[in-house]
């Protein structure tokens, strides 16, 4: 079996997640009381918070990277950073260790491409929804991809913020989400990326019929089967 390397804590709720959909998959595949070989990295998420309201990507580069080498050093066999956003910055990790780094929206085109999903909406912060180094990734897979107008933008990534990754879960804004993908669905979205870690949260896909892409159920199943070579 080889050693996940975790890169969490951004925010600490969804790499709970991540932990126990790790270990969940390898039980259920190896059966008895197999468990996952896991190495964490938390780091503060303060930090890297105030790295992205300022433009400072580089300086957030720095940070995981220093924390993915320490991950190496540890005994790590590959990455898996446990956020949609700070995925922006994973060429310079990826120059700066010798093992690799499991990409999350790779590993969604992937799920997409198996679901034959051709549309798909969205969600996630304003950096995963407005900017390429996610949404390149879908493109590159033939999908189209489509995402909220300026104003739910900024509901969504305020919600993320100021809520889910602070441990609150309303149903206000779930109903205000679902309202967004509703509106998404109408201009032909075949399915949903639930693009930023803590929205699964607060969607699943008992809450709607169309099919819920929760990117980190699927990065964290694709990092468990590879550490056992599924």
């Amino acid at each position: 079996m080889k050693t996940i390397g975790l890169l969490g804590g951004m925010s600490w709720e969804s790499t709970v997640t991540y932990y126990k959909i790790v270990n969940e998959t390898v039980k259920k595949e190896l059966g008895g009381l197999h468990s996952a070989k896991v190495l964490l990295y938390s780091v503060d998420f303060s930090e890297i918070e105030k790295c992205q309201a300022d433009g400072e990507w580089d300086k957030s580069a720095v940070i995981l990277s220093t924390a993915a080498r320490n991950l190496e050093k540890a005994g790590a066999d590959f990455i898996v950073i446990c956020t949609n956003t700070m995925h922006k910055v994973v060429p310079q990790i990826q120059n700066s260790i010798n093992i690799p780094v499991i990409h999350i929206a790779e590993a969604t085109a992937d799920e997409l491409k198996h679901y034959n999903i051709t549309k798909v909406a969205l969600l996630g912060t304003k950096y995963t929804m407005t900017q390429d180094f996610y949404k390149e990734k879908i493109v590159h897979a033939g999908i189209t991809v489509l995402v909220p107008d300026e104003e739910e933008i900024e509901i969504v990534n305020d919600i993320i913020y100021n809520e889910l990754c602070l441990g609150i879960i309303s149903e206000a804004s779930k109903e205000k989400l679902l309202n967004i993908i509703h509106g998404l669905a109408k201009q032909g979205a075949q399915g949903v990326i639930l693009g930023c870690t803590e929205i699964g949260l607060l969607i699943q896909q008992k809450d709607m019929e169309l099919p819920v892409f929760d990117t980190a159920q699927i990065h964290a199943v694709r990092a468990a089967e590879l550490s056992i070579e599924v």
